[in-house]
């Protein structure tokens, strides 16, 4: 099969963000389908007209589309509306089966639907976030007009849908009570590239050697983004706690986003930057890898909204895949499933005393430590195994094109 892959923010182990499309793609390719990937993220793309690259057999196209989290709304709409412009113009000179999709945003849809109606392929929409309800939540759509244009994008883009993957049950239950049937959705959540994070110790015994701050100290590290919702505000007041509870314990934030001077500034305020706070702006996928091999316990953090409950973070599966204890603070299916099979800690979001005091003593306890690193490691390897979880990837692009 030859499939148009349409995402805005397509990255690779090379670079610093999500790595699923990479992972998923080349696997169609080593299925023997013909990939074309159409996104924006490479950084030449945002000089020259158009950049085209072999990504691990994976043919990608750099749109030049600028985007960043510190753009306004507006300015991010423009973005999106750019991209799916020179989305459809590519793709119109590739000779392609079938369309696939990946939001957010999901004006990704757009040029998905009107690609596949262009030549009569199958479309298939994958929902990473549940949208607009999220936007709508965060107040990033405020007005009824906007409101009420994006819910009518939604129910379009899902009635002209082929298929639809949803990265949790939650999701998949939302997109079926907005009248989608139940065999049109399939649950394929994120997973866990156990291989990748199968370093050897002395990697992230390396890293904790490179910094004077860390050595033998207990780590506890964020990856990604660093925007509203992700409440990493809340790491530091934890930070800040720390200092009384256990001065020896290092906390790590590694991202940038829009809240990343709001985030340097509260840590600098409370004194805990460069104390036993530390902020690295952001590295490759690649890299990261030795420190979660140095952490001693991974976070995934988030606001307390109801409708982020259903997210499917990649950091949540790249400490299981590490091996590591996780600490959420959210509830949701993450929450559940960390609680049944003790593979890390749920802390409440609005009390950090309690967080901090949770926190510390899963660090204290090694023999925990160990047991709780090690149930994440074998429910990585058991139920998220990005190898499983493709084979279910690719039978719905057969399916759907039979």
């Amino acid at each position: 099969m030859n499939i148009i892959y349409l995402h805005q923010y397509f990255s690779t182990p090379s670079m610093s963000s999500g790595t699923r499309s990479f992972e998923m793609a080349r696997r169609l390719v080593k299925s023997g389908h013909k990939v074309y990937m159409l996104s924006s993220r490479h950084a030449r793309s945002y000089k020259e007209k158009k950049y085209f690259s072999i990504e691990d057999g994976i043919f990608v196209w750099w749109l030049p589309v600028q985007y960043s989290n510190n753009m306004s709304y507006i300015m991010r709409l423009f973005s999106f509306i750019r991209y799916c412009y020179l989305a459809i113009i590519q793709a119109r000179k590739i000779d392609y089966d079938l369309v696939f999709a990946t939001s957010t945003p999901l004006t990704i849809a757009i040029p998905g639907i009107l690609l596949s109606k262009l030549k009569k392929t199958p479309f298939i929409l994958e929902i990473r976030d549940l949208w607009p309800e999220l936007p709508i939540a965060i107040g990033a759509l405020r007005s009824q007009l906007t409101i009420f244009i994006s819910k009518l994008l939604e129910r379009w883009s899902y009635d002209n849908a082929d298929h639809i993957i949803g990265l949790s049950e939650e999701m998949c239950a939302k997109i079926e009570m907005n009248g989608q049937p139940e065999d049109k959705i399939s649950n394929i959540p994120n997973g866990c590239d156990i291989d990748l994070f199968n370093v050897k110790i002395e990697k992230g015994i390396e890293f904790r050697n490179k910094y004077d701050w860390l050595g033998p100290n207990p780590l506890v590290i964020y990856t990604g983004a660093l925007g509203k919702m992700n409440n990493v505000i809340f790491l530091v007041e934890i930070a800040d706690y720390m200092k009384k509870l256990n001065s020896d314990i290092r906390f790590l934030i590694i991202g940038k986003g829009k809240e990343e001077k709001i985030i340097f500034d509260y840590a600098k305020k409370l004194e805990v930057l460069d104390n036993n706070l530390f902020i690295i702006r952001e590295l490759t996928k690649n890299y990261l890898v030795n420190i979660y091999s140095a952490a001693s316990v991974c976070t995934s953090l988030f606001m307390p909204l109801k409708e982020m409950e259903a997210n499917s973070a990649n950091k949540f599966f790249d400490a299981l895949a590490a091996g590591k204890p996780i600490m959420i603070n959210y509830k949701g299916w993450q929450a559940k499933l960390i609680e049944k099979y003790n593979a890390g800690i749920v802390v409440p979001s609005d009390n950090v005393i309690v967080a901090a005091k949770e926190l510390e003593a899963l660090i204290i306890d090694e023999k925990r430590l160990f047991s709780t690193g090690k149930a994440a490691k074998e429910l990585a390897i058991k139920h998220f195994d990005r190898d499983k979880l493709y084979k279910s990837f690719e039978n719905v692009f057969l399916s759907v094109s039979n």
